[in-house]
């Protein structure tokens, strides 16, 4: 179903390759990370091709809850005790630096932009006393409710000032008429740098893959480092909603914001392939507690989350100086976009970020969600069903809510009839 995003913007189409050509850049994926991408490299006077398998952003940039933040749940706990002070307070840095710059060009382009405060809630009292410890070591400056003016229990919310909400296909409507895009264009197969597609070939000497999920498996080990999670989203009228943006900490907890006279509610979460909440969760908490509320749009939306909480961005592995990737943005994709093209474009100009160390695809990848992913993989590989994913050969599960065949190993997703609605698998 369309997000309301859709509703109130229509982006420009692009005609499909025909024949072969070269470029300096090569992106491929017509999300917001690869637009964003091939927008500051054509700044600096960067030649850059696009390739879309589809349309642009008609997928998850399309049903996202655009949210502008440096404040992503509880992480700057996890990253000091994954890694440590200098660390954490890189990440707040680069993310902080992100948003004002995605706030600047929305601004330029005559966006539609809220600015509000982003807060996270948590039930959970000692939870919350380390995320305030490590805002206070890193020197973070932060909000604070004991009283979160929400239907939920909450035992107090942390938030950051002047963060925002916004249309973001109104910001690809704006930028992407000045790229050369091609649509309906399928990356088939990739020989070195040269993309072979089911409309001619695109030799480049650099290559960006901006596919949300990666789809090239040789290299990286992608496979093992993420997984895909859906969450679902309605927008009520007459239903009150909050000044503030509120998500709760827990990924099956609920997600409050506004947008223009419409609350956005959001939860249901589960991860791809397995049984969740869905919308039938929602529409419940809707009845309970926003009675007189009249549902005016629903959707899904699909999210890669890493092994750390962190995104991997930059080169797609130690052996591949050509080849760059953006993914695993963990449900935050509009700051992890804008810092991908940030810390991409400026390595390939040769100007690397002092950041981008934090965000390296090849940081160390023994953490605990390896081994669940691992054992979600050789759990499915061995469950007999006749249905599997041309990806890696998983058994795929039937989504009820959304009469789909989704792979709970890495989130592809099937139609009933088989068409692919989501990737890795091509």
């Amino acid at each position: 179903m369309k997000s309301l995003w859709q509703y109130e913007c229509k982006l420009p189409s692009f005609e499909s390759l025909k024949g072969d050509i070269s470029t300096d850049v090569l992106i491929i994926g017509g999300g917001i990370a690869g637009i964003l991408t091939a927008y500051k490299l054509c700044e600096k006077g960067i030649n850059c091709v696009l390739l879309e398998k589809d349309r642009i952003c008609r997928k998850t940039t399309a049903h996202t809850t655009a949210k502008i933040t440096a404040q992503h749940g509880f992480i700057y706990h996890k990253i000091l005790k994954s890694y440590d002070k200098d660390y954490a307070k890189a990440y707040y840095t680069a993310h902080k630096r992100a948003a004002e710059k995605l706030m600047s060009l929305c601004s330029e382009a005559g966006c539609n932009i809220e600015i509000k405060d982003n807060f996270v809630y948590s039930n959970d009292r000692y939870k919350i006393e380390k995320e305030l410890e490590a805002l206070s070591k890193i020197g973070v400056p932060y909000l604070y409710k004991d009283n979160v003016p929400l239907p939920v229990k909450a035992a107090g919310a942390i938030g950051f000032s002047n963060e925002a909400q916004f249309n973001p296909l109104e910001l690809i409507n704006h930028i992407s008429q000045k790229l050369r895009i091609f649509e309906n264009t399928k990356v088939e197969e990739m020989l070195g740098t040269t993309a072979k597609t089911n409309k001619g070939k695109v030799k480049a000497k650099k290559v960006v893959v901006a596919t949300h999920f990666p789809f090239i498996n040789k290299h990286g080990s992608y496979f093992l480092k993420l997984y895909q999670h859906r969450s679902y989203i309605l927008a009520l009228a007459n239903a009150e909603a909050p000044k503030e943006m509120f998500v709760d900490n827990d990924k099956k907890g609920l997600s409050f914001s506004s947008f223009g006279e419409l609350l956005l509610l959001g939860s249901g979460g589960h991860r791809t392939g397995k049984q969740g909440g869905n919308y039938n969760e929602l529409r419940q908490f809707k009845d309970k507690h926003y009675p007189h509320s009249k549902e005016v749009f629903r959707w899904a939306a699909q999210d890669t989350i890493s092994l750390d909480a962190v995104a991997y961005i930059g080169n797609y592995s130690k052996n591949t100086p050509d080849l760059y990737v953006a993914t695993g943005f963990n449900k935050w994709g509009m700051t992890n976009s804008m810092l991908s093209a940030d810390i991409i474009s400026s390595d390939i100009l040769g100007k690397p970020k002092e950041y981008a160390e934090v965000f390296s695809p090849s940081r160390c990848i023994i953490k605990p969600q390896l081994f669940l992913n691992s054992f979600e993989s050789i759990k499915n590989l061995l469950t007999p069903t006749t249905k599997r994913c041309p990806h890696l050969g998983c058994a795929l599960k039937y989504n009820k809510a959304e009469h789909s065949w989704d792979c709970p190993c890495h989130g592809s997703r099937f139609s009933e009839a088989g068409k692919i609605l989501d990737g890795p698998a091509n």
